[in-house]
């Protein structure tokens, strides 16, 4: 049941009557496994970290895995420009697209241990996990904090998730870079037949990518504040199987993405490119999971189109959607 207060917030309490063996978690030494009556999904706290696990989403309604190395995965902060720094610039991999490194190390591989905080409603379970950075540019703080939420409901097959960085540093349009909705491994397309990215006039076929392109040779996404995408979805089609996708529920969120092959799909995004001051937040929402076609994700997104965040109350076992 979904309430709007002053126009500027969803309001998700849990339903009344939902038995509570719907949805299950179980904590282990180096994860949490999910299980909801639709889908089934490992969030890793220990190694590869952030997001949902590799190969780990399933979607009970036809058992399909997702095809990469985790889902909405987090890396570091960013800035325009070269640097001597440790960002790579390998046109194969970056492009010659000039970034510099503000903040890191990159999460997913580097932070290692991630202790989640878990809440527990009746018909959801939200994760939350957290990691400040340890490693800055010259001149600037290692301290920007970084907090993700991870929310799943029963009855559907997709999860929603947000991140929140309070930043450290005065900077100059600052972004950020995550995996969203994640990779795609595969062998000349053998895993997926389409690619679909909503700022494209039509879907992209598994052929496009048998040989690998630079991130700014093909398919390059880049903000025009003037004419925003109406929706910014990001997805794939299983072989013989439903959509992957992720939404950015706010289309003018994300700065830069890109769609390249180096050997898999890469599908990075950068979000935020603004100029941020010490001490702000910032952040945006997404819904990852299953749809069985694309008309589907367009209805899911427009429902939920301009979410933002997600606020979880761990005493009154809640959790809301802000604007």
């Amino acid at each position: 049941m979904k309430y709007f207060l002053l126009s500027c917030f969803l309001l998700a309490w849990p339903p009344l009557g939902l038995a509570e063996e719907r949805i299950a978690i179980r904590q282990e030494k180096d994860f949490l496994q999910i299980e909801t009556d639709a889908l089934s999904a490992r969030i890793q706290t220990r190694g590869y970290v952030s997001g949902v696990s590799a190969g780990s989403l399933i979607d009970k309604k036809t058992e399909t895995k997702d095809l990469g190395f985790g889902l909405h995965i987090m890396d570091f902060l960013l800035a325009p420009g070269w640097r001597e720094d440790k960002y790579s610039r390998e046109v194969p991999f970056h492009g010659r697209l000039a970034k510099h490194l503000v903040e890191g190390p990159q999460i997913c591989t580097q932070a290692k241990i991630l202790e989640p905080a878990i809440t527990r409603g009746t018909d959801f379970v939200a994760v939350q996990l957290r990691f400040k950075f340890t490693e800055a540019a010259p001149g600037l703080k290692a301290s920007s904090l970084w907090e993700q939420t991870l929310l799943f409901k029963t009855g559907i097959r997709y999860f929603f998730s947000a991140e929140e960085i309070t930043s450290a540093n005065t900077v100059e349009d600052l972004f950020y870079r995550i995996d969203m909705p994640g990779h795609i491994k595969h062998k000349k397309g053998d895993t997926f037949e389409q690619v679909y990215l909503s700022y494209l006039e039509k879907p992209l076929t598994a052929k496009e990518f048998e040989n690998n392109f630079a991130p700014d040779a093909k398919f390059l996404y880049q903000r025009d504040d003037s004419k925003l995408p109406a929706r910014m979805i990001r997805a794939y089609k299983t072989r013989n199987g439903p959509w992957l996708a992720g939404l950015t529920l706010d289309p003018g969120a994300t700065s830069e993405a890109w769609c390249h092959q180096r050997d898999y799909v890469c599908f990075i995004q950068e979000l935020h490119k603004r100029s941020v001051k010490t001490g702000e937040k910032f952040g945006a929402a997404y819904i990852v999971g299953w749809f069985d076609s694309i008309p589907d994700m367009a209805k899911t997104y427009d429902e939920f189109k301009g979410i933002r965040k997600i606020e979880v109350d761990p005493l009154q076992k809640s959790f809301r959607f802000a604007r």
